[in-house]
């Protein structure tokens, strides 16, 4: 917590405004815009919802296609089921892990071919760290296909100095308990269309008509953000740039401990960009070492140290069994392989550098006991 929370909540309660809507909201919505850079957002309840408004927006609907990055949490994808539409999985590139402009180009100009082409590519900025979009939007609009960022972890991140989820039709935020700003749970809907996000927040609001009974002509959602989360995101939104040098320092530091060992491969940025570092993470080149991903994860929660495997590739996940999935090079599956070699570390804004040297600690003496063993 930033530790302004209390004030601005106490505030929401005095005003008695505590519903899904009121003045900590409209605020929230004014500043996260200004922020980032767009002409308008809609606070919700959540980054799926976002992402869910975003597709009904654009009409995308039941036979519709969505390309969807592959390697990210199912949430990304579920709001293309929620619409009945088919969602197609797109591979990430190894260097940045993010959606594939190989794979995004070959995926295209098969749609083109075959005159099908997807309603929408939700591209996803991976643990913080935001996609080529320079290519991935010349690639879309060459084909007169709208854009979705999934932004949910890479508030705060930036690329050629514009921010992430401020460079496609729709921005999505996430401000769940695990990302680097959090109203415990809650998100964000942003764009520079504000005709979009006119339709957007009617949406979220039940489709209500403006009329002085309640009158629906369509299908709508109870998608607000209340008053009081919103208050608590106001505060939060005060420290996002700390919060972004914290998780940057924690991932400098972790270079620096680790970055010599053999095999050890961080994430790197794309040139001109700055990622929030959410999440740090690094895959371990098997070829070049003889111990395993696998034994450090489990190591460190022998040890009471929390450590996740990268996300399960969602054209890997039964759910998904069968969906049509385009790699990033013929034969190179690269969504699979970093699911297998990579692992997230402890990355959170207040973790000590005590806390953090007996995370780089355990991990050397793991190294070191596997390598006697090899």
């Amino acid at each position: 917590m930033s530790g302004e929370e209390l004030a601005y909540i106490q505030d929401a309660l005095q005003s008695n405004w505590i519903a899904p809507l009121g003045p900590h909201v409209n605020h929230f919505e004014k500043e996260i815009a200004e922020y980032v850079g767009v002409k308008g957002a809609v606070a919700v309840s959540s980054g799926t919802a976002a992402i869910h408004l975003a597709l009904h927006v654009i009409n995308v609907t039941k036979g519709d296609l969505v390309f969807c990055s592959s390697l990210t949490f199912v949430a990304s994808a579920n709001p293309i089921l929620y619409r009945g539409a088919e969602p197609v999985f797109i591979d990430a590139d190894p260097e940045t892990w993010n959606m594939s402009t190989s794979a995004l180009a070959d995926a295209l100009a098969e749609a083109a071919h075959v005159g099908r082409l997807p309603k929408a590519v939700i591209v996803v900025h991976l643990y913080g760290q935001v996609a080529n979009m320079s290519e991935i939007c010349s690639l879309c609009d060459q084909y007169g296909v709208p854009v979705i960022e999934d932004a949910a972890e890479s508030l705060g991140s930036t690329y050629e100095q514009r921010h992430s989820g401020s460079m496609g039709l729709f921005g999505v935020y996430s401000f769940n308990g695990n990302k680097i700003i959090t109203t415990s749970g809650g998100g964000m809907l942003v764009s520079h269309d504000q005709q979009a996000l006119e339709k957007a927040l009617y949406l979220a609001t039940q489709a209500k008509d403006p009329t002085e009974y309640y009158q629906h002509r369509e299908l709508g959602y109870n998608y607000r953000m209340s008053n009081l989360l919103a208050a608590v995101g106001r505060s939060q939104l005060k420290v996002l740039k700390e919060r972004v040098h914290a998780r940057r320092a924690v991932f400098q530091r972790y270079v620096e401990q680790l970055g010599d060992i053999a095999g050890f491969i961080f994430t790197k940025e794309l040139e001109n960009t700055r990622s929030n570092r959410w999440l740090t993470t690094l895959r371990v080149d098997h070829s070049k070492t003889a111990f395993r991903v696998d034994v450090i994860r489990r190591t460190l929660v022998a040890h009471n140290i929390e450590a996740r495997p990268v996300w399960k590739p969602l054209h890997l996940q039964p759910m998904f069994s069968g969906v049509k999935y385009y790699p990033h090079e013929k034969g190179m599956d690269v969504s699979q392989h970093l699911f297998q070699t990579g692992i997230c570390l402890p990355s959170g804004s207040n973790l000590s550098l005590r806390d953090q040297m007996r995370i780089v600690q355990c991990i050397k003496e793991t190294i070191s006991f596997e390598k006697i063993a090899f």
